[in-house]
């Protein structure tokens, strides 16, 4: 088995697949890279068991065969060439040589049989989507899921795709993000939820990127195919719980206000909050919104006034200025709304503008208690 290859070209694929290895695996043969030659074609996976992604490119060959390189190793040593062809040559004595220019290096190699094959999926639905698109749903909920072991379903991202949209959804129970897409749509309803990690790499490969994605998915399994790729993971199990019911539908006090005006305010207030509860307090009378924050332990307190555009009653309700901070952060749009019906109700934050056409963003924050 021998191969010729572009350094630079094999370092950038080897580096989105890098992203699916553990640091600390519990079968060996997972901290490898599996190489499968067939031509003129290399397609190299990565896997952690749940995950597993792979890309195929273009090499000079004309032999066959499959083995499994130390990706540790193989990253360390790609990273300090510069571009230039390498070749690879599987050795009698269970090693890859490599040259390049000026030198040869050797690393032992696994048998390929030994990688876990990746999953097929039956009886699969299938969307088509658009790269940016899907990064794009991805990059402002995923923040918003949860870290808890013990509610796993939270802890990643509802899809919910139907024949009039496609809606992602997350939450932690103290925030919550709804995108919404009606000018993308499926072919039939579908509902599961995507874990993080698959979610994080298809982000940072698809931002940008104009090329089609189809999502194969079935009741365990999703596939996203697209350019040279293709990303298999395992579903998280379990039914995800009703958002729709925590959204308050009545909201009579609206409030419009510049976004970079009230995410520099929040954050500068928010510094003299307390360290634990993060509170800030946001009091609403006609044009003017004020925001404070006080910690009583060190007698550290920051107040400051901003004009609004408000209708509805004069009202006193508290955050947590960090949920508030990232959610206004992750807007881009230049003036945002936030609704509210009582103290003790979700607040739901949406931008005003900067929004493409079929493009929907709810965030809902849930209030602190206020101690007066």
């Amino acid at each position: 088995m021998k191969f010729i290859v572009s350094s630079t070209y094999l370092l950038k694929q080897l580096q989105v697949l890098g992203g699916v290895i553990n640091s600390s695996n519990t079968l060996p043969i997972l901290d490898n890279f599996l190489f499968e030659l067939s031509q003129s074609k290399l397609t190299i996976s990565a896997s952690d068991l749940e995950t597993t992604m792979s890309a195929t490119i273009d090499v000079e060959s004309d032999s066959e065969g499959s083995i499994a390189l130390p990706a540790r190793l193989l990253l360390d040593t790609l990273k300090t060439f510069p571009e230039q062809p390498l070749t690879f040559v599987v050795e009698e004595n269970n090693t890859v040589e490599i040259s390049s220019n000026h030198g040869k290096y050797a690393l032992a190699y696994a048998d390929g049989a030994e990688f876990p094959n990746a999953v097929s999926i039956e009886d699969a639905s299938t969307t088509t989507i658009m790269g940016d698109i899907l990064a794009t749903a991805i990059s402002k909920t995923i923040f918003a899921a949860g870290n808890d072991d013990l509610r796993p379903v939270m802890s990643g991202v509802f899809f919910q795709f139907s024949q009039d949209n496609l809606t992602f959804v997350a939450t932690d129970a103290h925030k919550l993000v709804k995108y919404t897409r009606n000018d993308v749509s499926a072919t039939e309803t579908a509902e599961f939820i995507m874990p993080k990690k698959p979610l994080n790499l298809l982000k940072g490969i698809l931002a940008g990127s104009d090329d089609d994605v189809l999502v194969e998915y079935n009741e365990s399994n999703a596939k996203f195919t697209f350019e040279n790729s293709i990303l298999i993971c395992r579903l998280i199990d379990g039914k995800y719980p009703n958002y729709e019911a925590v959204i308050p539908k009545e909201n009579p006090n609206k409030l419009v206000i510049d976004r970079t005006q009230f995410l520099n305010s929040v954050r500068r207030v928010s510094i003299f909050s307390n360290k634990t509860t993060h509170q800030i307090r946001l009091k609403i009378a006609g044009a003017e919104l004020n925001i404070s924050a006080e910690d009583i332990d060190y007698s550290n307190k920051a107040e400051e006034r901003l004009t609004c555009d408000y209708q509805g009653d004069d009202m006193q309700i508290g955050f947590n200025s960090r949920f508030l901070t990232e959610m206004i952060n992750n807007l881009n749009s230049d003036n945002v709304q936030l609704e509210m019906s009582l103290p003790n109700r979700a607040g739901i934050l949406t931008p005003i503008d900067g929004l493409d056409e079929g493009e929907h963003v709810t965030m809902l924050v849930m209030p602190v208690m206020l101690n007066n």
